[in-house]
């Protein structure tokens, strides 16, 4: 299937795409990366009336480590976080998760805030904003707003975004000495969308499990954040029985629905048993 018509603009300032997206209302679409735009083109799931490419406003991409938080541009390719010696250091479950989105080709042409803004449930990156509890950076000719990334998504494939923002960056809260990160997904072939995933940060004093944030994606409609499983563990020692606990706080808060291969049942099985899985790389340290 071949797209519907459209008209394209490629503006050189923020300026212009605020003018734009102002002229043009529900009728201009940001793209950026295009790996998943262009898809819903192909498939007449998007027919907008005009593309309005952001890839020659500067300003927009790049990694950089700021006073209290690390500062990634919206531009920003997969592939380049992927491949950060700062990212490693600083922000290890972006580097760990990286590699997992899609495939290389794809990775050097989607962008980060490409994938926050179209908010795929079954996607990595807003698992892992939510986790670190990033700030998700906006533009508008009124001016940069910041919204926690917990807050970011509402529903399915729909953001705290306003129509006449785009996003320029996500800034991610250092981490401390003692934060340990862990990231796993579970997919039926390398490349393809996950079944289940897991993001997991937490503090680990003397075996001791504190702040811990468990996000998992393809659990529901926007990334899910395990409440009642990090109650269940916060301030605890790692047992059997522990994790027993925390399982069944688990089983009583994911209700993921049916995909083509897996019924909700099972997904709630397997994010269990990832859930052991990376709680046991949390308190060894292993990757």
């Amino acid at each position: 299937m071949k797209s519907p018509s459209f008209d394209y603009i490629k503006p050189a300032s923020l300026n212009d795409v605020f003018a734009l997206l102002a002229q043009h209302g529900d009728g201009g679409r940001i793209i950026a990366g295009g790996q998943t735009l262009l898809a819903t083109l192909n498939m007449r799931l998007s027919e907008p009336q005009i593309l309005i490419d952001i890839n020659g406003v500067p300003g927009l991409s790049g990694i950089s480590l700021q006073e209290n938080c690390v500062r990634i541009g919206a531009m920003t390719r997969h592939s380049e976080i992927e491949e950060s010696s700062l990212i490693a250091q600083h922000m290890p479950l972006l580097a760990m998760t990286a590699p997992h989105i899609a495939h290389k080709a794809i990775r050097n042409k989607g962008t980060l805030g490409g994938s926050i803004a179209f908010a795929d449930p079954a996607a990595e990156w807003p698992c892992c904003v939510v986790a670190l509890d990033a700030l998700i950076v906006m533009a508008s000719k009124r001016g940069l707003r910041r919204v926690k990334a917990i807050d970011f998504f509402l529903e399915l494939y729909t953001t705290a975004m306003d129509a006449d923002e785009i996003i320029v960056a996500c800034e991610f809260p250092l981490m401390t000495a003692t934060t340990r990160c862990a990231f796993d997904e579970l997919a039926r072939r390398q490349g393809d969308y996950a079944i289940v995933g897991l993001a997991a940060v937490v503090r680990v004093e003397q075996q001791t499990l504190n702040d811990l944030r468990l996000v998992f994606l393809g659990m529901g409609n926007i990334p899910v954040r395990a409440y009642a499983a990090e109650a269940a563990l916060e301030g605890k020692v790692l047992t059997a029985q522990t994790l027993a606990a925390a399982k069944m706080a688990l089983a009583g808060e994911l209700h993921p629905v049916a995909d083509l291969y897996n019924s909700g049942p099972m997904k709630r099985h397997l994010g269990a048993v990832m859930l052991g899985r990376l709680l046991e790389k949390l308190i060894t340290g292993a990757h």
